[in-house]
């Protein structure tokens, strides 16, 4: 049985931000850095390594390497025109290995792997493009959250959104400094981390990706909590600075402290 007190490795916690765990494992590690500040902060460290690693390798990689179809065509021609027999008695494409180095079976196994490796290219660059990144918690450097200078009565008196509609180029630029802009954007609810209905700002410093579908810590669960902390804050119950600065410095842990729970439900 492991240590539920004990701190996560970093082996366990890059498994788990590459989704490469069980399903009981990975609730477990939810479990635990939603509990454990150190841990949390050293995932959120791995996750904006890896978004900068992707951004890097869209920005300066994908232009100097050739399309995966690419070399499959021309792997295809060449075998096509090589198909004539040789004197020799071996397929012509075998002349791609000579015949003083390596042997018929080197030749084919050789043949396999340029195959096997241009099939990893394609499905290694489908996985970074349409990978469901589970983002359930914003980065602290790129979303720490602003609010606007409201007081109580500005934001109790007005009817304000949870969420205002999101621009479409706001939304790509959200997408972007998270690493993930070509995932499907329909698996996530670019949010505001302090909501409009609490004071925040349209700023891209106060949006980020949720997910809904990637993990219990979803953007339905934090609409609960939005709208619990206004209600506290209308009714005098909560001062709104103190509304902000919980959903903002850590959202998962305000709900777990306003709800009293250690989850949420399942939706």
């Amino acid at each position: 049985m492991r240590d539920r007190d004990a701190h996560l490795s970093d082996e366990e916690l890059l498994l788990a931000a590459d989704g490469e765990l069980s399903a009981v494992r990975a609730a477990e590690i939810r479990d635990h850095t939603a509990a454990c500040w150190t841990c949390r902060v050293r995932l959120g460290e791995m996750e904006s390594a890896v978004a900068a690693f992707v951004r890097a390798y869209h920005g300066q990689l994908d232009p100097s390497l050739p399309a995966a179809v690419a070399p499959r065509a021309r792997l295809r021609t060449q075998l096509a025109a090589l198909a004539q027999a040789h004197p020799d008695g071996r397929p012509a494409w075998l002349r791609l290995f000579p015949a003083s180095i390596v042997g018929w079976r080197a030749a084919v196994a050789g043949a396999l792997t340029l195959a096997c490796a241009l099939v990893l290219l394609n499905v290694y660059q489908i996985r970074w493009q349409h990978r469901d990144v589970a983002v359930y918690a914003p980065s602290r450097r790129l979303t720490p959250g602003l609010a606007r200078a409201v007081d109580r009565d500005q934001v109790c008196r007005a009817e304000l959104p949870k969420n205002q509609v999101v621009t479409a180029e706001m939304r790509r630029r959200v997408f972007e400094v998270y690493g993930i802009a070509n995932a499907d954007p329909r698996a996530y609810e670019v949010d505001y981390l302090i909501t409009p209905a609490l004071g925040g700002a349209d700023d891209i410093r106060n949006l980020w990706p949720q997910s809904y579908r990637s993990t219990a810590w979803n953007a339905r669960v934090k609409d609960e909590l939005e709208d619990r902390l206004r209600d506290m804050v209308c009714r005098g119950d909560l001062a709104l600075a103190e509304a902000q600065r919980d959903i903002s410095t850590d959202w998962i842990a305000a709900y777990k402290k306003y709800f009293q729970t250690n989850a949420p439900p399942a939706h």
